[in-house]
């Protein structure tokens, strides 16, 4: 035993010497590059590669430059497992970044806690990731249960001058992810005081909401919550609600579906005054948020949106560790990220402990409101771009 010990502490070492005497740095990211969520894994990527290219072309790392090892994680839990043993084992990287489905993500991190290699989640946002207690796992974006927080503040604050939103017809795409969403704002509607009166799902690609629409007609709620897919459906839902003249109080969408500037394109002024939660927007006062912006749409000729910024972000905070790290050793790379204090186009980074979570990046959820044709930031305040409209002119 005490040989075999021996000779799996020599091997490691010969590793680790190899990566450190390396003229580069290498930081393994984790994204789904094929499968349903690669879209969002190739902006995470491009974005991964642009600060990658800034911090090397800034002198590096203490003088290294750093190599994103970039593996596919498919978006399931199976292959995410085999990607991050390959880069722990084979491509002997000191520290890892990434993480999308929340499914994928949970796995993944459970390899780095077992292999004690510091991960720094960027994207997954099951709020179970970090109640774990684990020590090399550190999150830099805001859990799902905080997003929803944002809207229950948001309707409070309406409720405490106008009383007025007291049912709720909750609507989403039929997805596991989506449902989930839709099924932790059911459990919280009341603590907000909310009688929900329908709950149903809608099929991907769902061009004529109608049916759905005269069934929640008939229970008359004061809101909608709603968990759309994809910007063109959220903007079908909208102006056939506008059509139909729903005599809705307030229509808060979820996700980034409802603050796409083509959501507004497709919806037309039916997208006025809609609300959505958000978690990162370039017009937020944070240094660089919307230079960053600027910089990429004219690089790949898209948009960065929230899992740009993110996979930008981590790469950035894992930078900032690595300089402050005298001996790059996982151990050591991961204390230093535990003393992180940053300011990124994200927003202050520190990882604390709070409720249940550990190493959790407390950022402020986002509430966005479409107004003169520009999705504004109206909730928190201090944050708050424009004053929120309520009511609705109708």
């Amino acid at each position: 035993m005490v040989i075999a010990f021996s000779f799996f502490a020599f091997i490691s070492g010969i590793a680790l010497s190899s990566a450190l005497a390396a003229n580069s740095l290498k930081i393994g990211v984790m994204l789904p590059l094929t499968g349903r969520q690669a879209e969002f894994g190739r902006i995470q990527q491009k974005a991964v590669l642009m600060a990658a290219e800034e911090i090397n072309a800034g002198g590096g790392v203490n003088g290294k430059k750093i190599e994103p090892i970039i593996a596919d994680t498919k978006g399931h839990p199976d292959s995410g497992r085999a990607a991050i043993k390959k880069l722990i084992k084979q491509d002997n990287v000191l520290v890892i970044a990434g993480g999308f489905s929340s499914s994928a993500t949970w796995a993944t991190c459970s390899v780095a806690q077992q292999n004690r290699m510091p991960f720094v989640v960027t994207g997954a946002a099951a709020d179970k990731i970090t109640e774990q207690g684990w020590e090399y796992i550190f999150r830099l974006n805001q859990p799902v249960s905080e997003r929803l927080d944002a809207v229950a503040d948001f309707v409070s604050t309406i409720n405490s001058v106008a009383s007025e939103i007291r049912s709720v017809a909750i609507v989403y795409a039929n997805s596991l992810r989506h449902a989930a969403h839709a099924r932790q704002f059911f459990k919280n509607a009341g603590k907000l005081g909310l009688k929900p009166v329908i709950r149903e799902h809608f099929e991907t690609g769902t061009a004529d909401f109608r049916p759905l629409l005269n069934r929640i007609k008939a229970k008359n709620p004061d809101l909608i919550y709603s968990v759309a897919d994809n910007s063109e459906g959220a903007a079908m839902m909208v102006r056939q609600l506008k059509e139909m003249k729903l005599n809705l109080k307030l229509f808060v969408g979820d996700g980034n579906s409802f603050v796409q500037p083509e959501f507004a394109a497709h919806a037309g002024q039916a997208a006025e005054h809609i609300v959505s939660t958000a978690v990162w927007t370039p017009a937020l006062p944070h240094r660089g948020a919307d230079a960053f912006n600027q910089k990429f749409i004219a690089k790949y000729r898209t948009r960065p949106e929230h899992y740009g910024a993110e996979a930008y972000a981590a790469i950035t905070v894992i930078a900032d560790a690595l300089k402050r790290t005298k001996v790059l050793a996982p151990k050591n790379i991961r204390d230093a990220l535990a003393k992180t204090s940053l300011m990124t186009i994200l927003g202050p980074v520190k990882f604390v402990s709070y409720n249940n979570k550990s190493q959790q990046n407390k950022l402020p959820a986002l509430m966005l409101q479409w107004i003169d044709g520009k999705a504004e930031i109206v909730w928190p305040k201090h944050l708050a771009t424009k004053k929120f409209v309520y009511p609705a002119p109708q």
